[in-house]
């Protein structure tokens, strides 16, 4: 628009190596989240950096991985720290072997939600937590949003229409969803201009460098604001938020972007244990 231009080369794979015509570089940095499979050119490049590291992808990756190495991070926090780590920790479980056009495997699915809901309401009830608990069910692979849905009941999982289980059904790339992950949901209690917003933190190495607020005026507090309609706003932090603001309420801006940062340094810690323990052996 401004009359600019961009120049794009096609890529040269020589040997294990990957570049351009005339840059051989020594990282390659992926903005790709490989869904679809590893394209060739992309395999075995062991003389290169690859960042982040293609088993990283959407083809093996799976949430209920990484969730399980938070869960063992923040474990270990809480433990540190003298807190329950369910604050900072919401519960997840697995469901396996689905189809949801056949409607194979829903009962195990429904039995799962009910016992973790349950559970919720246990939390919610020793801290004194008035809201009404919800769990998200999501495809274990895959990102942008799809094959996702809220249930605040069980019976919500065994009375799915018909577009809702096509929805479920299938992912990006057109990937058929056979696993979920059952997580409990977390209201959201921040907004912005009557918009539902959640916070999303940017780092880089392990320093918090910055974040964004995902908006969705559409959405409630216990919805998935990741859909059509969402609009993004940036997330200013006032300083470092490297250490709290002691003169200054838990609730102040600076100390909530803290937290917020506790917990994306946590999450970017569980990455480093998940990516080694799903590191293919060489």
């Amino acid at each position: 628009a401004n009359g600019a231009t961009l120049t794009l080369e096609p890529l040269i794979r020589n040997g294990r190596r990957l570049g351009l015509k005339d840059f051989d570089p020594c990282a390659v940095l992926l903005n790709n989240d490989l869904s679809a499979g590893i394209p060739a050119l992309m395999k075995d490049l062991h003389d290169q950096w690859v960042i982040p590291p293609v088993h990283a992808g959407w083809h093996t990756r799976r949430k209920s991985n990484h969730a399980a190495a938070y869960d063992r991070v923040t474990r270990d926090f809480g433990a540190a720290i003298g807190i329950d780590p369910w604050r900072i920790n919401p519960a997840f479980d697995t469901c396996s072997g689905l189809d949801f056009h056949a409607r194979t495997g829903e009962q195990e699915l429904a039995d799962k939600v009910s016992k973790m809901l349950a559970d919720i309401r246990a939390k919610y009830q020793e801290y004194g937590v008035a809201e009404t608990p919800y769990v998200v069910v999501k495809a274990d692979a895959g990102t942008y949003g799809m094959g996702v849905m809220t249930v605040r009941d069980a019976d919500e999982v065994i009375a799915l229409n018909r577009k809702q289980r096509n929805k479920m059904s299938v992912v990006k790339e057109g990937l058929e969803v056979h696993d979920v992950i059952i997580q409990e949901g977390v209201h959201t209690f921040e907004s912005i201009n009557d918009g539902v917003a959640e916070p999303v933190v940017y780092m880089i190495d392990r320093y918090v460098v910055g974040g964004f607020y995902r908006v969705h005026s559409g959405r409630a507090k216990d919805e998935n604001l990741n859909a059509p309609g969402m609009h993004f706003k940036p997330l200013a932090f006032e300083t470092c938020c490297n250490q709290p603001e002691h003169a200054l309420g838990p609730d102040a801006p600076p100390n909530r972007f803290y937290a917020y940062g506790v917990v994306a340094r946590l999450a970017l810690l569980a990455a480093s244990v998940e990516l080694e323990r799903t590191a293919p052996e060489e």
